[in-house]
């Protein structure tokens, strides 16, 4: 079992195919490092992916099954590992290998017979580097989380702001994006688009700011002129959070204009049919249109879920494409619990 300072240890992964190469590098790096050794280019590339990869890798050009080269590349091409700094140790000492090597990304090529503390010095030298690159990235990664969490906090403002306009529930934008989030993952949505949704659902109403309060509360049905201007309010959002490089904003204009587009095309405000409807806007039309069916509002009574679930299964490839309400439909349990859960009754959840 290996002690505290051991774990602690740089890990430097030798490949070579010959064992006599192999322990002169232990030797030579042993004191200071943790060894880890393959002897074939499979073996190393097991190493490294695996869920304890080396700091450090020192590479052998001619291996009898994949060579130095080709491992090289495909460390490269692999993103969780291609930062990993890679040193070919071989006896091809032409300019031509050496700029190959270099070209697919190796920090550094030393040539046999090895010099140790030739060999000591670069590999401390390239740790420390890549130490240093962590670092920065970890304080990147850090920032841009602190500004992300910013437009998060924004983006739920605004929607908050759009339901204090309508009275609709408090916890409307918090329950949308809950139901949207478990619809896209019934869907096969992967982590980051998941998250994504679930960030920026909130915003898929806030063109109703720019809509007169008179129409939005107003108890009764509403006349052709006020519904032409309710059917203004996701070209409205759409302005308000302008056009953004920025993936957040930009997916979050993207619900704002496009969740009350309808299937077979009868929906607005630009009538897209089918697939042409963003994937984002036609998940949060089947949550925006659950919640509301579930909801008390001015002009109507909260309806049963049994109901609800009558009403939304009527629109199966009409207003909601329908691979999406089967997973809808196949998360109705967990769906029904989210909606308990944050229960206008229960106050304001979620921030």
């Amino acid at each position: 079992m290996s002690g505290p300072h051991e774990l602690h240890r740089p890990t430097v992964l030798v490949t070579d195919d010959s064992p006599q190469n192999i322990e002169l590098m232990s030797r030579v790096l042993g004191p200071e490092y943790r060894i880890k050794v393959a002897t074939s280019g499979d073996k190393a590339l097991q190493l490294v992916y695996g869920d304890e990869p080396p700091d450090l890798i020192l590479l052998d050009i001619m291996m009898p099954d994949l060579s130095g080269h080709e491992v090289c590349r495909r460390i490269k091409a692999n993103p969780d590992r291609c930062r990993i700094p890679i040193i070919f140790v071989t006896a091809m000492g032409t300019v031509e290998d050496e700029s190959l090597g270099l070209a697919l990304g190796a920090v550094d090529y030393i040539t046999k017979p090895i010099s140790p503390p030739l060999v000591q010095a670069r590999v401390r030298t390239h740790l420390a580097l890549y130490d240093q690159s962590r670092e920065l990235e970890r304080m990147v990664a850090q920032r841009t989380a602190e500004l992300v969490a910013t437009r998060q906090q924004i983006i739920r403002r605004l929607g908050r702001a759009a339901e204090y306009k309508d009275h609709e529930g408090g916890n409307h934008v918090v329950r949308m994006a809950h139901v949207a989030r478990l619809i896209g993952l019934e869907a096969g949505l992967g982590p980051a688009s998941l998250q994504l949704l679930f960030q920026t659902t909130a915003m898929h109403d806030v063109g109703k700011i720019g809509i007169p309060d008179h129409i939005l509360l107003k108890p009764g049905p509403l006349t052709p002129d006020e519904w032409t201007q309710v059917r203004t309010h996701p070209q409205i959002g759409a302005e308000i959070i302008g056009a953004h490089e920025n993936e957040l904003l930009s997916v979050a204009r993207t619900i704002a204009l496009s969740h009350h587009e309808r299937w077979d095309g009868t929906g607005y405000p630009l009538g897209l049919q089918g697939e042409q409807i963003p994937l984002f806007g036609r998940i949060v039309a089947i949550a925006d249109v659950f919640d509301a069916l579930m909801s008390r509002r001015p002009y109507k009574a909260a309806y049963p879920l049994a109901q609800t679930l009558e009403i939304m299964a009527s629109e199966r490839g009409k207003h909601f494409d329908p691979t999406l309400l089967d997973a809808f439909f196949a998360r109705q349990h967990e769906i029904v619990q989210i909606m308990a859960q944050y229960s206008d009754e229960r106050g304001l959840q979620g921030d």
